[in-house]
């Protein structure tokens, strides 16, 4: 990998130029999710999402020493796949499921030039379709479209 491929994946901003998800934004969320500590906090995040939980018990619940943990969380903020929100003293930690939803529509659009057919991403069964929350999941998802250059 190029010298400035890893820079940009690792000091990327959670906030994608002109809303659209650049290659910069999908290397930095693909790299944070490609370190099995940080992928099990991500999993995990989605099971408790909308509610989230504290780093505390994210910690318990993965096994992961607490003293390593706020870098891996910080990792997966930056790369736009986890929120946090203070409540009082207690940090409160989310899946970005936008964030996880514009890495997909990116690898789609621009992997499979908009058709996921290709890729054999097409979820005949809606209820097995990811990121959706528990509630939706028995709806139809739309079609991906192709993003325009």
């Amino acid at each position: 990998m190029r010298k400035s491929m890893l820079a940009v994946a690792s000091h990327a901003s959670t906030r994608p130029v002109q809303g659209e998800l650049t290659e910069p934004h999908a290397i930095s969320a693909l790299a944070a999710l490609a370190q099995p500590t940080r992928l099990a906090i991500f999993r995990l995040l989605i099971k408790h999402e909308p509610v989230g939980i504290t780093a505390g018990v994210i910690a318990d619940t993965i096994g992961a020493p607490h003293n390593t943990l706020s870098s891996h969380l910080a990792i997966l903020v930056r790369a736009g796949l986890l929120r946090s929100t203070r409540e009082g003293r207690t940090i409160i930690y989310r899946s970005n499921v936008e964030g996880m939803r514009d890495l997909i529509g990116f690898l789609i659009s621009e992997c499979c030039d908009g058709h996921p057919e290709l890729c054999n991403l097409v979820v005949e069964d809606a209820s097995r379709a990811c990121c959706l929350p528990a509630s939706n999941r028995s709806k139809p998802r739309p079609k991906a479209s192709k993003r325009k250059a």
